[in-house]
């Protein structure tokens, strides 16, 4: 499909969705800590006290922390039937920082999810994961698959994580022109390049003007670490997903955003196809954040495979 013809569809989607309401806001957190090695702790918090099974939810990164996730009051309405639990992964936003001799390898980050699924008394859960999330929900499963009632992947990196295809410099050549130009300030550590660069990212993630700018306006409390991402993007680099996903024997949904063009699509149905009995669902008016654009779609499809409708 051409780059003209793509404009076109992104335009005519983008004027249906215009009006579309800003999502609802979501609770206020309440996090505590759990320790996971000698001076190393992760910050989790945990919605809803229902008896269904657990719901864990990874977030994407490497190297954000989850508060972007609460964009909306989708995983509040999650929570209405099962504990919904939610962390920063190691080093990242209120989990404490790393220290010189404190590693964030993919192991690491396996064995954190494991050592917070075992303090919360889950002998199984769902699990939940988004953008690099999706990427080490895989892992996890692949090294614990006894533990996973129902796997979602969504908007998830690539199994093998350098073929994720990013698809920004197609779309908003402007934006990403803008991010290259803070470069070399990112690689300083200039926390003022580093923010104005994460700002210019996230104006990608949508369809919506409205829900981008409602997005937008929490943004500045995110907390973003580079160096946590390049060492993570890097050590994944080492990896092929691939075969392990042929292993796979639970429940698993792969989804997507139709708009996603910070992981395309294609990802997405490469997973599906890989994982044996998948289930693969588009929500057709989203860009990479699915659950903030399309909240109530978002809870009913979420909810009719958890629940196994």
């Amino acid at each position: 499909m051409s780059v003209v013809r793509l404009s076109i569809l992104v335009a005519a989607a983008c004027m249906a969705i215009a009006a579309a309401p800003a999502p609802k806001a979501p609770a206020p957190e309440k996090g505590e800590m759990l320790e996971v090695a000698p001076g190393l702790s992760l910050f989790y918090e945990v919605k809803g006290q229902g008896s269904g099974t657990p719901l864990f939810v990874v977030n994407g990164g490497p190297g954000f922390d989850h508060a972007y996730l609460h964009c909306s009051d989708a995983w509040d309405r999650l929570a209405a039937y099962r504990r919904v639990v939610f962390y920063d992964q190691r080093g990242n936003g209120r989990s404490t920082p790393l220290k010189d001799d404190q590693t964030t390898k993919l192991l690491d980050q396996i064995a954190d999810l494991d050592a917070l699924r075992a303090h919360l008394g889950a002998q199984k859960f769902d699990l939940l994961g988004h953008s690099w999330g999706g990427y080490l929900v895989m892992a996890y499963a692949s090294r614990h698959p006894e533990r996973i009632q129902h796997l979602v992947i969504a908007d998830a990196a690539a199994p093998k994580i350098q073929e994720t295809a990013f698809l920004f410099k197609n779309i908003y050549p402007e934006t990403t022109q803008r991010q290259d130009g803070l470069a070399f300030g990112e690689a300083l550590g200039d926390p003022e390049a580093i923010a104005r660069s994460l700002r210019e990212y996230s104006t990608m993630l949508f369809v919506s003007n409205e829900v981008r700018d409602a997005y937008l306006a929490r943004s500045d409390s995110f907390v973003f670490r580079p160096k946590i991402n390049q060492a993570l993007w890097s050590e994944a680099e080492r990896y092929d997903l691939n075969p392990e996903l042929l292993k796979f024997r639970f429940p698993t949904l792969v989804v997507t955003g139709r708009y996603d063009f910070n992981v395309a699509p294609s990802v997405a149905y490469g997973i599906h196809q890989k994982v044996p009995g998948s289930e693969f669902a588009v929500f057709e008016k989203s860009g990479h954040l699915p659950f903030c654009e399309e909240s109530d779609a978002w809870v009913a499809r979420i909810e009719k495979f958890l629940q196994g409708r």
